[in-house]
């Protein structure tokens, strides 16, 4: 379809539709014009071709904080915030990306996808995401594509997650007939920031980017996770989730990040395993005298966060299926106290004065202790970045009033659960 008619079809049914649960119908003409504006800046950077429109959501995490690395459980959910892109095959040996949001351009040539030599940035991303599509078996080509995001950036909401399976997306569709699933999606983005970015992430940010809605999913056999779909609105609980971003830390947190993982690991290498998943707490709780000296003490404390944290995921789980949302909510509010004290992934400790999290954290929990309603957490990786709210609608806005007034304007937001994941809009409004 070329660009005419691709504008002509933002401004159908089918698209206001579509638009409407995906970012809710307050929000379809905002989003039509956003479409629109891609697509026009697509035309004048390649020219008038056959296109196709992506989108991959930015993801909450409700709970399971730090447990899919080890083989966990978690409970997450596509957002409203979401990656878009415009793009169409060129049938060279060249990949050409402009993103908008980040003043980027550049050009990947499929004959050369090996990593630099820092690993890091955008390039070696896009390198890692075709590297891991040819050793999956799958297919790859040259296209072009214009993209812009408005996924909150460096804020746990998996900005990075959100570009990659929009990728993964336009892949699967342009070259591979859409034959691949969300979990290929998943492990391929895996692979190129294991491998590309030397980040030790697990699966759970790509699996909640790529399949859309509100998912429990069990990572206990990694290659082939169950994934399960909740039947679940919050909007009929009178509840919204308010994610806050406290700012993005001054320290380089990537050791902090790659520790988690690793010292959870380190109480299942004691007992001969690879991940907490192979071992239950009672064994190391009967060992715990030896598994502190092999492990140290830290590391003891976050497989316990481990084990209770799937616990509570499985418990949140059957309190939505059951309609039993107080319940639910406690179990939200134990999951945050376990990150804050035995997981310790609130601040980083190579600066203890810079505690943005523990100091959002804190104020939401003196606001719901005053209106003896909701819950709150840390939400993803930790250490800086953002807190997750779950609050009554009706405190939305006195919320949202008062934790700006301290933290800053703009840094409190509104989220909903979309249907969808990664997605070629064009095939879905089809």
């Amino acid at each position: 379809m070329k660009v005419q008619d691709t504008l002509q079809l933002l401004e159908g049914d089918g698209a206001k539709t579509l638009f409407g649960r995906l970012y809710g119908e307050n929000a379809v003409a905002l989003n039509v014009a956003r479409y629109q504006d891609v697509v026009r800046k697509f035309e004048k950077e390649f020219g008038d071709r056959e296109v196709l429109l992506f989108s991959s959501p930015g993801r909450t995490e409700i709970s399971g904080n730090h447990t899919d690395h080890n083989h966990g459980k978690v409970l997450a959910g596509s957002i409203n915030l979401d990656c878009v892109g415009v793009a169409a095959k060129n049938q060279s040996d060249k990949v050409n990306i402009i993103s908008e949001t980040f003043n980027q351009r550049f050009t990947v040539d499929l004959n050369y996808l090996e990593p630099s030599e820092k690993k890091a940035g955008t390039l070696d991303l896009v390198r890692g995401l075709l590297k891991g599509f040819l050793e999956s078996g799958y297919e790859i080509g040259g296209f072009d594509a214009y993209i812009t995001s408005n996924v909150i950036s460096a804020a746990g909401v998996s900005s990075s997650a959100a570009f990659e399976m929009l990728l993964c997306s336009m892949l699967n569709t342009f070259f591979n007939e859409g034959r691949m699933d969300t979990v290929a999606y998943a492990h391929i983005g895996k692979f190129a920031e294991n491998k590309y970015w030397n980040k030790a992430s697990g699966l759970l940010d790509q699996m909640a980017c790529a399949v859309g809605g509100l998912i429990t999913i069990d990572f206990f056999e990694p290659q082939t996770p169950v994934v399960e779909k909740i039947a679940f609105d919050f909007s009929s609980q009178n509840h919204s989730l308010i994610i806050v971003n406290t700012g993005k830390g001054h320290a380089d947190l990537s050791a902090d990040y790659s520790s988690v993982p690793y010292e959870m690991k380190k109480i299942a290498e004691y007992f001969g395993k690879e991940f907490c998943s192979e071992i239950t707490e009672q064994d190391v709780i009967d060992n715990l005298a030896k598994v502190r000296e092999y492990a140290g003490d830290r590391s003891v404390m976050r497989a316990l966060h481990f084990f209770e944290e799937n616990k509570r995921v499985e418990a949140e789980v059957a309190a939505l299926k059951e309609g039993r949302f107080e319940d639910f909510l406690s179990n939200i509010t134990a999951s945050g106290n376990s990150s804050w004290k035995w997981l310790q992934n609130c601040y980083t400790t190579s600066d203890v004065q810079e505690q943005g999290i523990s100091i959002a954290l804190a104020l939401t929990e003196l606001f719901i202790a005053d209106k003896q309603r909701g819950a709150c957490r840390i939400h993803g990786g930790g250490f800086a970045g953002v807190i997750m709210a779950m609050l009554p609608n009706e405190l939305v806005d006195e919320y949202v009033a008062y934790i700006e007034k301290a933290l800053g304007e703009g840094n409190a937001y509104r989220m909903s659960i979309r249907p969808y994941g990664a997605i070629c809009v064009n095939e879905v409004m089809g």
